[in-house]
């Protein structure tokens, strides 16, 4: 049964003109309610259709309510309440009419207004098409996404119609499609299959589908032709998306690794602990929302110094302590930073617990940003790779603008000649040491944003960055952005038909091939310290 075109007209009026709310005269809200309440099966639309046009700024709720089985009539009073939970014996409920909350009834005291699946269609229709006369887009917009295959004969009329009034054009093309899918689908249009043919809608490819499954001779090829051009759209915005992850994935390589290439391409130091520095700026997120309940965008803003600063003295401790004594003897080094990763692994279990813990990421790194039907990209993964490019930039500003910098170029290319001009290449160990840290904890409360923070969450960052560090070259740090942008991109390409072991086996394999032909690296070191 369709609605007749005087009741979309009255529709726009009543709701753009508030002040004359009333679906037939004498009708209150109240009797509407009621009217809804004893209708029988037959007259059940037209109680809805009576509420859809009253106007009445509840109307959309109560007929939500009906639509999800939470409206109810009190047996002894008739009065209609909403039932806002229903768990146990005792139901919370409001007054339909005014919203107010009326505290627990028994539930062998209200009788639910009942509703079918028949109805629930009836109800989406109605609502959808009531939406879309709201003065919010973003209402009219939801509104227009939520009647793609929706559309029947009821309101194919009505929403054709409001095609030629909506001045949005997002909102206009979504109408469009959301009659054109009908329109293939019921009345086996060819020319509606036009429509069709430039959507990355899933409505839309299954309309498509089911229409290349008609017998229908007109109708076959048109529609084969449109998921044709629809599959190679897919196609492009599914390598969209897996640059996305795979940049993504580099970028938390990178902030990992790049610390490393500092400590070792200063002082020659395999340092198998960096992942638990990694890990102790990951914790110190988890602490501070702890101290901070409740407010997880100032936690972790106040986290990216904490974390840089916990790591970075956990750092100075560690080659004040160990380091110092093992400079050039590299295997020895290996195993003792390899024994502290331990340490603190265990150290962590100790005091505050061997199970994960979870960090809440604030309300503006949560969501995606929607490009297409086809293609979102997460916005935490696009925080974690600015800050990436963030934390790049302002090492390469520390080593090129900097004393530190200049004394930290000057060891790592020729450590002998640095000391004979004055350098303390101690000091410079110790702020290089420090530096490397600071950032592996600054790595840590990046990653606190795509994962659970654990005992274990650097070990499994420890050998990728390496791999990035030897990939790019040590010490370089242009070679290790473009080496963990380039491994992460590869690993994620890998993954979907190898596997993410297998995928990270065919990378190392790769590196080790690599470095048969270039064994400096992307970008090699300079200097006679390098060249020997």
């Amino acid at each position: 049964m369709s609605i007749p075109r005087w009741l979309t007209v009255l529709l726009i009026v009543l709701l753009t003109a508030p002040g004359l709310a009333t679906a037939q005269e004498g009708d209150s809200a109240e009797a509407l309610l009621e009217q809804l309440a004893e209708a029988s099966p037959r007259d059940t639309e037209t109680a809805i259709k009576a509420i859809a046009t009253s106007g009445h700024e509840r109307a959309r709720d109560w007929l939500d309510a009906y639509g999800n089985n939470r409206l109810s009539q009190v047996k002894d009073t008739g009065q209609i309440v909403v039932v806002l939970n229903n768990r146990g014996r005792d139901w919370e409920v409001a007054d339909a009419l005014t919203g107010e909350n009326l505290g627990e009834m028994s539930r062998r005291d209200l009788d639910r207004i009942a509703v079918n699946n028949a109805i629930r269609r009836q109800l989406e229709g109605v609502m959808a098409m009531m939406d879309l006369y709201a003065n919010d887009v973003g209402v009219r917009e939801a509104a227009a996404l939520d009647l793609m295959g929706k559309v029947d004969g009821a309101i194919v009329g009505d929403v054709t119609a409001r095609i030629e009034e909506e001045p949005d054009a997002d909102i206009r093309s979504r109408l469009e499609l959301a009659v054109a899918i009908y329109q293939v689908e019921e009345q086996g249009s060819a020319e509606a299959i036009s429509v069709l043919a430039g959507s990355l809608h899933p409505r839309a490819r299954a309309a498509l589908n089911n229409a290349v499954a008609s017998e229908d001779p007109a109708l076959r090829p048109a529609a084969e032709q449109a998921l044709g051009s629809i599959e190679q759209k897919l196609k492009l915005n599914k390598a969209a998306e897996t640059l996305y992850f795979g940049l993504s994935l580099g970028s938390v390589l990178v902030l990992a690794a790049i610390g490393l290439a500092i400590t070792f391409g200063v002082m020659g130091v395999i340092n198998m602990a960096h992942g638990e520095l990694i890990m102790l700026g990951a914790y110190t997120t988890w602490g501070m929302q702890q101290l901070l309940p409740g407010q997880p965008g100032l936690a972790l803003i106040l986290s990216i110094p904490a974390g840089f600063l916990v790591a970075a003295l956990a750092g100075i401790a560690i080659e004040r302590s160990v380091i110092q004594f093992l400079k050039g003897r590299p295997l020895e080094t290996l195993l003792a930073t390899f024994g502290i990763s331990l340490i603190l692994q265990q150290l962590v279990r100790t005091v505050i617990s061997p199970q994960n813990r979870t960090v809440v990421s604030p309300e503006w790194m949560s969501g995606s940003l929607v490009i297409n039907d086809a293609l979102s990209l997460t916005l935490n993964r696009m925080y974690v790779l600015g800050f990436a490019l963030v934390v790049f930039a302002a090492l390469m500003l520390i080593m090129r603008r900097t004393r530190l910098g200049l004394e930290v170029r000057a060891v790592t290319q020729n450590r002998a000649m640095a000391r004979s001009m004055g350098i303390r290449a101690t000091r410079v160990d110790i702020m290089t040491f420090a530096l490397g840290s600071g950032v592996a904890g600054l790595a840590g409360v990046a990653l606190s944003q795509l994962t659970n923070v654990g005992p274990n969450l650097g070990q499994n960052y420890i050998i990728d960055s390496f791999m990035v560090v030897v990939f790019g070259g040590v010490g370089n740090l242009w070679g290790t952005l473009v080496a963990g942008l380039t491994l992460g991109t590869i690993n994620q390409l890998l993954e979907p038909w190898a596997g993410a072991v297998l995928a990270k086996i065919i990378v190392l394999v790769f590196i080790i091939l690599f470095i048969q032909k270039r064994p400096k690296g992307l970008f090699p070191q300079k200097g006679r310290a390098a060249e020997a």
